[in-house]
């Protein structure tokens, strides 16, 4: 039923349609916070989330390594995200995280199934903005980091269970080669950017910033 949808998402049509729902998720960032006195639209915070998805989606192109069943250790493509919602709030870093899962669709898909496509592209990379939630707490960028990995993992192990399965090896089921699969590439890439942006060098610059902001 779904077999042409990968081939779908390759042409220039579906490639518009994703365009198209890009610009909608970019306008809807435009909209103010409800706590901002300024309720006009907020061409800052749009501009601001613009620049962080497309210094992710450069970072995410220098892979460190490349997994043979997808994914890979990037070269801290996920921090971007994450400074989008702890500067910006949790929804606009949901929003950007979608738009960055959106591009990452148009520039090299793999998809098998509708809820695959959903789960493993915009709610994935949408859910990484859910540190948000950690923004305004001591350590609030290392935290809400780390748990938007750990939601961007939760999707990745679902994905890997219920739609690549029948990919692991002999001595794994489903659930346990998924479980550790996304942990390899996840887990060290998120370590690693953590080290980086402990550094008191970098966390006091993008603490700084975000009191710019």
């Amino acid at each position: 039923m779904f077999k042409d949808l990968q081939g779908f998402m390759e042409s220039t049509r579906g490639q518009i349609v994703v365009i198209c729902v890009i610009i909608v998720i970019f306008l809807l960032i435009l909209i103010p916070r409800k706590d901002q006195k300024n309720k006009k639209a907020d061409v800052k915070a749009m501009t601001i989330s613009a620049l962080l998805v497309a210094i992710a989606m450069v970072l995410g192109q220098i892979q460190l390594f490349r997994m043979p069943q997808g994914g890979g250790i990037t070269l801290l493509s996920m921090l971007p995200i994450a400074l989008c919602s702890y500067y910006l709030g949790t929804r606009r870093g949901i929003m950007a995280g979608m738009c960055l899962g959106l591009l990452n669709l148009i520039f090299g898909p793999y998809v098998i199934h509708p809820l695959q496509l959903l789960l493993d592209y915009p709610i994935a990379f949408g859910a990484m903005g859910m540190g948000g939630i950690f923004r305004n707490q001591k350590n609030g960028l290392t935290k809400g980091y780390l748990f938007g990995v750990f939601c961007r993992y939760i999707c990745a192990v679902v994905s890997g269970i219920v739609f690549f399965g029948a990919y692991a090896p002999a001595n794994f089921n489903a659930v346990t080669w998924s479980l550790w699969y996304n942990l390899t590439y996840l887990g060290v890439e998120a370590a690693i950017t953590v080290v980086v942006i402990s550094l008191p060098p970098v966390k006091k610059a993008l603490k700084g910033l975000k009191s710019q902001i």
